[in-house]
């Protein structure tokens, strides 16, 4: 695979992780039983997007690695 095709390929892994991680640990305004006026009850409190943006980078490049390391086994 080719340097351009393994970044699209990360590129991918990343958002599609990205957002599977994105609903962990949530919890919406009316939840958390604190609405500020003029916003949704369903918008979330804290919605630790650093965080999250750091685990996708780890996940991610687990995944990536063993996707290429299936792709070496099988001289894809």
């Amino acid at each position: 695979m080719t340097i351009g095709g393994s970044l699209a390929l990360y590129f991918i892994i990343w958002w599609t992780v990205l957002f599977a991680i994105l609903p962990i640990g949530v919890r919406s305004q009316a939840e958390s039983g604190d609405v500020t006026a003029g916003t949704d009850p369903g918008a979330p409190t804290r919605p630790d997007l650093l965080r999250k943006a750091l685990w996708t980078t780890l996940v991610s490049a687990v995944v990536f690695g063993l996707v290429r390391l299936g792709a070496t086994w099988l001289d894809i």
